[in-house]
């Protein structure tokens, strides 16, 4: 099997999409009307929640096929003294060092799809809620080791720190002792 894409490709154009499918299939939105519960209502909905797993459950197994992770010339956001994001020589690295847990982040997303597909079978609303929480974490722990490691829990501590102090400097009087806007 030869891939077409690189893996940050194949996530922007087919599996991120299609995962939508699934993560906007229920939410609570407050409005100026009041609470506005969205959750699927007919076969359409649940249609396209299936669509959903079904591209998470199978796409996710072209993650196994060797590819590279970005585009020729695409080195994520991974210059300067800070870089947010690996390289994609860092992850390629990453993975040949340690393929078990490559495998295992792709098994958490295949799961999520199968996950899903019984969830449709069964129209089961309350449970999608948990599936989209499943899906969440499961992106979100690969892309953490794979893309992004360094907003690990440290920095979202600092980052929430850093928010606090703007917040009470926000809040100060200035020279006039008029509160800053």
């Amino acid at each position: 099997m030869k891939p077409v894409v690189s893996v940050k490709e194949l996530m922007r154009d087919m599996i991120d999409p299609l995962a939508d499918n699934i993560f906007d299939a229920v939410s609570t939105q407050i409005t100026k009307k009041g609470v506005v519960n969205i959750e699927p209502k007919t076969d359409a909905d649940w249609e396209k929640i299936r669509i959903g797993a079904v591209t998470l459950a199978e796409g996710s197994y072209l993650l196994k096929i060797p590819r590279p992770f970005a585009p020729p010339g695409d080195e994520n956001n991974s210059a300067g003294p800070n870089p947010v994001e690996l390289s994609p020589a860092q992850i390629t690295a990453k993975v040949e060092r340690d393929p078990v847990e490559w495998n295992a982040r792709i098994e958490a997303l295949r799961n999520v799809g199968l996950q899903v597909l019984d969830i449709v079978k069964r129209k089961d609303v309350n449970e999608l809620w948990d599936a989209g929480e499943n899906l969440d974490k499961a992106c979100e722990q690969c892309h953490r080791s794979y893309w992004y490691p360094g907003e690990d829990d440290k920095f979202y501590q600092k980052l929430d720190r850093r928010m606090q102090e703007f917040r009470d400097q926000s809040i100060r009087p200035d020279r006039t002792g008029k509160p800053r806007k």
